[in-house]
């Protein structure tokens, strides 16, 4: 029933492991740059807080393929930012991968941000005043109390966006990184007469990703989560 998956050419395995590269970089990325941004959106500098609103509220709302497209022909074909170490075919495969892993970052960062910042409004304004009593300056209330209290508490839309984010990763088909909708769309065009094992194959295997990943992050939110 399966049997155009013995074409040397379906690198099934390599695609869906394509797909958990894109999440696992660019979800620490994200965490990293979304954490930044809320800490310029709280900030009591206005230069900081003016720039953090404006990413977020720019990029938040532009599309990501928008974005994902912009990495290839604006930074790589535009500007020649080249992230690979060489031209070769698979130095490009490499720039492109790493130029998607960029997109994602910059657009999923803002929603990390905005839960982070839903997180520190649940933290007590008490604990912060008087962490500045004692003399602690913005940075380290922020980092030292403020934060690791939002973290607990916004885990679970943290793994919302976490999940959103490896199903977002098929638009990096789009500018040629091998990832399980490239190879998709592959089998599309050349198995029509198995158009519905094509698809109930990867709608499975995007099901295997997922709900481990949502089960295991929902128990975290749990182990972890505040009580008030």
């Amino acid at each position: 029933m399966f049997d155009f998956l013995d074409n040397p050419n379906y690198d099934l395995l390599g695609a869906f492991w394509m797909t958990i590269k894109l999440t696992f970089f660019s979800a620490i990325g994200s965490l990293i740059w979304g954490t930044i941004l809320v800490g310029m959106r709280v900030s009591p500098v206005p230069i900081m807080r003016a720039f953090g609103t404006a990413y977020v509220n720019i990029f938040r709302n532009t599309p990501l393929t928008v974005i994902i497209v912009f990495t290839s022909l604006g930074m790589f074909s535009t500007l020649g930012i080249n992230l690979a170490s060489s031209e070769s075919t698979t130095s490009l495969d490499d720039n492109f991968f790493r130029l998607a892993i960029l997109g994602f970052i910059a657009y999923t960062a803002t929603f990390v941000c905005e839960s982070l910042r839903s997180g520190i409004n649940t933290v007590p304004v008490g604990q912060a005043e008087a962490a500045r009593a004692l003399g602690l300056g913005f940075v380290q209330v922020l980092t030292l109390i403020v934060l690791p209290q939002a973290f607990r508490s916004v885990i679970a839309p943290l793994a919302n966006v976490m999940i959103a984010l490896l199903k977002n990763t098929t638009v990096a088909s789009i500018i040629g990184v091998a990832e399980a909708s490239l190879l998709m769309s592959e089998m599309v065009e050349n198995e029509s007469d198995s158009l519905l094992l094509v698809f109930l194959l990867f709608a499975v295997g995007f099901v295997i990703l997922v709900l481990p990943l949502g089960l295991l992050l929902g128990w975290v939110a749990k182990k972890v989560e505040v009580k008030r």
